[in-house]
């Protein structure tokens, strides 16, 4: 998964932009739009009008990476909604809110920071027990007093699955199943938590690769279905509209990032946001892995609103963030 180490929302713009400029993903390369040419790039679209279109194999499996949170908020927030569970209230035992996890304002560390977590990764080991990963995470302490800074945490999102499973009685992947997926007819999305599954994804190299690192849980599924998934949540067929409006209430974290689609960007409660040249606003979310990256975002200000996914190899986000943006203007 893309992770970003800890800063405190202080001062500045430029705090803000210079942090996020590393630590947006991992890797935190400048990408180069020409390099999309050199890269296959597995896209689907959907307008408010009902237009769609795509480029790829239709029946291709992808992870869903991070896109993954905002389907895990969208659980959350149904939760709240059905006041199971609550978005202020200090969660027991934790000095933080179920606002603070989804919103990445909690203070937690993140594993991305571990050396040795990479590294296993690498050779393929087995995926740590989640005591031994919170263990060897939660030792680098809290970053800073909950509300008081903004840092990407995949610990975060590792509570609110465990809050999920915990009021539902069931597995994250039965709840997003039963919640999202069954109502919108979203055949090809799953929940990949078996090894065996990684055979069927796209990229080859994703055989052998342990869905277990992905400590939050992670989706696996078409483009098609990653667009529609998106599309549903900005047509209401999801969350109320003010919950959506909660979802959407994000921190501001910058301006333009060089190598980078946005001309600023901020991020909500499972979604990221931003502003991209000719498009508009672009709310939803990247993700990444060992071996392949995505980006789903919708449109709004666009004359016919659209949702775009798209999905290619390699470890740069940014190639997929830019095939979005080029769909979008193309519109």
């Amino acid at each position: 998964m893309r992770t970003l180490v800890s800063f405190r929302c202080g001062s500045t713009n430029g705090c803000f932009r210079d942090r996020f400029r590393m630590q947006i993903d991992k890797v935190a390369r400048i990408t180069d739009p020409a390099r999309m040419s050199d890269q296959e790039i597995c896209s689907h679209w959907i307008s408010t009008s009902g237009r769609q279109g795509g480029n790829g194999n239709d029946g291709a499996l992808f992870p869903y990476w991070s896109f993954s949170k905002t389907a895990i908020a969208i659980c959350a927030l149904k939760l709240v909604e059905a006041q199971v569970l609550a978005l202020d209230a200090l969660l027991e035992d934790h000095p933080f809110t179920l606002r603070q996890l989804l919103g990445h304002t909690s203070g937690l560390p993140d594993y991305g920071s571990l050396p040795e977590y990479h590294a296993a990764v690498a050779r393929a080991d087995e995926p740590w027990s989640r005591e031994q990963l919170l263990d060897a995470t939660l030792a680098q302490g809290m970053l800073f007093a909950p509300g008081e800074g903004w840092s990407y945490s995949n610990i975060g999102y590792l509570l609110t699955r465990g809050l999920i499973e915990q009021n539902t009685g069931k597995s994250l992947g039965d709840t997003i199943s039963d919640m999202i997926c069954k109502p919108l007819g979203l055949e090809s999305v799953t929940f990949w938590d078996k090894l065996e599954q990684s055979a069927a994804l796209h990229w080859d190299a994703a055989t052998g690769y342990d869905p277990g690192w992905v400590y939050h849980g992670c989706l696996i599924g078409s483009a098609s279905d990653a667009s529609h998934l998106l599309h549903a949540l900005f047509s209401n067929d999801l969350l109320r509209s003010d919950t959506l409006a909660e979802m959407l209430n994000r921190r501001s974290l910058g301006g333009a990032i060089p190598g980078r689609p946005w001309t600023e960007y901020g991020y909500g409660l499972g979604l990221m946001s931003g502003g991209i040249s000719g498009a508009g606003r672009g709310v939803g979310h990247s993700g990444g892995g060992p071996f392949s990256v995505n980006a789903v975002y919708h449109y709004p200000d666009l004359a016919d609103p659209m949702t775009i996914a798209c999905f290619t190899d390699g470890t740069d986000e940014g190639v997929a963030e830019f095939a979005v943006a080029e769909l979008a203007n193309r519109q």
